[in-house]
């Protein structure tokens, strides 16, 4: 069963930075695109950006250009490099497969875009 660990979020100032990752286990996960969803209070779950296995990403358009993801398959890592942060990216941040997630979720990151 893959285990999915995120972390590396917090408070952070607008136009602040944060770099997330998600440690995942099970061999799978290399040769699986990976996304990092995230989900804001009383909004459903949405996908920001995603990886494939070879490297080629896609980035929701509220995002791009200030997200950037990117992955080590010899750690089994995702990460996720926040930039020019905003109060609407507040919300807990989760990784998955795309576009069909694992069934086990992790316990997310929570990032609070706040002055």
């Amino acid at each position: 069963q893959v285990q999915l660990v995120e972390s590396g979020g917090g408070l952070v100032q607008p136009g602040g930075s944060l770099r997330l990752s998600c440690a995942a286990s099970g061999s799978i996960v290399s040769f699986s695109v990976m996304g990092w969803y995230r989900q804001a209070p009383g909004k459903e779950r949405e996908l920001v950006a995603s990886i494939s296995s070879y490297g080629v990403t896609y980035s929701a358009d509220s995002v791009k250009g200030r997200f950037t993801i990117s992955r080590d398959n010899s750690k089994n890592t995702v990460y996720l490099q926040m930039n020019r942060l905003k109060a609407e990216d507040t919300a807990v941040y989760y990784c998955n497969r795309v576009p069909t997630p694992f069934p086990s979720w992790g316990q997310g990151t929570q990032v609070t875009v706040s002055s």
